[in-house]
């Protein structure tokens, strides 16, 4: 299901009468971080258990984040978001669904990763990215 462009939905709060209909009308709300989750793995076509392995989260821990019973942080948001192959698009839709920062082109490591997911980069190699410029690395 693809969302609408942040500046088409921008224009149209713009536009409206009042913010009432907009948010009624646009469905605006919430994004729940175990829905999105889910739907990644359909649109990606992969099972929640090999993404909680190629992710590095303890299998109990992955099973409770998929299913919105526990909260995960930053970086484990960040290694799902590389476990599951997700767009730039669709990494900071995560983090924002979990309640983190998005990524952020003027901090420097937020640049290093956004860098990485942009080229395709793996996990591992990001982290061999992050470490390479002295910077924290996701694990």
């Amino acid at each position: 299901m693809e969302e609408p462009l942040t500046e088409d939905m921008l224009t149209e709060l713009l536009e409206a009468p009042d913010p009432a209909r907009f948010i009624d009308r646009a469905e605006v709300g919430r994004r729940d971080l175990a829905g999105y989750l889910n739907q990644l793995l359909e649109e990606h076509g992969l099972k929640r258990a090999a993404v909680v392995r190629v992710a590095g989260i303890n299998e109990t821990f992955g099973y409770q984040i998929f299913t919105g019973a526990r909260k995960a942080s930053r970086d484990n948001l960040l290694k799902i978001a590389f476990a599951l192959g997700a767009s730039l698009r669709e990494t900071n839709r995560l983090l924002q669904a979990g309640d983190a920062n998005e990524l952020y082109c003027k901090n420097r490591r937020d640049a290093i990763i956004i860098f990485a997911i942009s080229h395709g980069y793996s996990l591992q190699k990001t982290e061999e990215e992050l470490y390479r410029f002295g910077e924290p690395t996701i694990s």
